[in-house]
């Protein structure tokens, strides 16, 4: 499942991130990592993907939400 597909108050874990060298270098410098617990707080179409992980709020774009493949509970 992707980031752009879970729901808002859904937890789960970051199964794994694709992308090129600079897309992964700018997700992992925010705590994005593969393994990380994280709560989907809003997510509505055309809207950035709201997620609360490592005790922060993080905004990112649909684009970026698209290449991140999850794990939900």
């Amino acid at each position: 499942m992707r980031l752009t597909e879970t729901k808002a108050d859904q937890y789960g874990t970051i199964r794994n991130i694709s992308g090129d060298t600079h897309f992964m270098n700018r997700i992992t410098s925010i705590g994005i990592t593969e393994g990380t617990p994280f709560q989907t707080v809003r997510n509505d179409r055309k809207m950035p993907v709201l997620v609360y992980l490592r005790e922060t709020l993080i905004a990112l774009n649909r684009n970026d939400a698209e290449r991140i493949e999850v794990e939900t509970e």
